[in-house]
């Protein structure tokens, strides 16, 4: 495992830190630790909830676009690193996600992946993918209409509207609104509650509510991959990347 994630236990609860401040973006090898250590602390070290939460100003930035992105072959890459996401969806424990600074692209699906997101008023949850050119993906397509319903969803999607959190509290995409500052710590606390419950009731409801979820993710997924390779390959997206990459408005032709 990297020094670029951090795995500690808390009583019966386990955090996991992504450390690469301050936008922490991921990549697939950090999306493979994640879900190994999210495996190894549901499995053998016994925990009963997971708080994912990172360093820095930002919770995640999704993939950096400024520096090696997808790569040259889009299509495998987006398949492995998604396989690594769609571990995140498939754990038994509940996950609690401590969102500070911005939920980006990719990280936005990172923190839709959890059963529950702490948020703070300076909290800012970015569905940008239409300002980049390109399709949704790490399981939006399922994850943030079942979170805050198909209106919502298709409002954040279609408009990349970064939505704040005070808006995502009343939306349902922020399950409790802290101070800022405080928002891994009410997290921890937030796991704390879960962790207190009977574990194999808790697991069996998390089941039951759950039926049938990761498939639909998977699905999600297998058409987000092929969208996303096509989009990738268009001037649209090139223009919406470079101009993310400059902050500047982009100009999209439809080509």
């Amino acid at each position: 495992m990297s020094d670029d994630l951090s795995v500690s236990v808390d009583g019966h609860v386990g955090v996991l830190e992504f450390r690469r401040p301050p936008n922490n973006h991921f990549d697939l090898a950090l999306l493979r630790d994640l879900a190994d250590a999210a495996a190894e602390l549901e499995g053998a070290r016994g925990c009963r909830a997971i708080v994912l939460c990172s360093e820095g100003r930002h919770f995640c930035a999704g993939v950096d676009f400024g520096g090696e992105g997808v790569g040259p072959d889009p299509a495998s890459t987006l398949k492995a690193v998604y396989a690594e996401g769609l571990r995140l969806f498939s754990l038994a424990v509940p996950v609690v996600a401590a969102v500070q600074g911005a939920a980006v692209g990719g990280g936005l699906g990172v923190a839709c992946a959890a059963d529950f997101r702490v948020a703070a008023p300076s909290t800012r949850f970015h569905a940008n993918f239409g300002a980049l050119g390109i399709h949704q993906g790490f399981g939006l397509s399922a994850s943030l209409p079942r979170i805050i319903g198909a209106q919502g969803a298709a409002e954040m999607l279609y408009t990349a509207r970064r939505v704040g959190g005070e808006r995502a509290l009343a939306l349902g995409l922020a399950d409790r609104l802290v101070e800022d500052g405080a928002v891994r710590g009410a997290a921890v606390a937030f796991a704390h509650e879960i962790a207190a419950g009977a574990p194999l009731a808790v697991r069996s409801m998390r089941e039951t509510l759950r039926a049938g979820y990761t498939d639909e993710v998977r699905a999600a997924m297998e058409r987000e991959i092929a969208e996303q390779t096509r989009l990738l390959a268009t001037g649209d997206s090139e223009a919406g990347i470079a101009a993310s990459l400059a902050r500047t408005a982009p100009v999209f032709t439809g080509r």
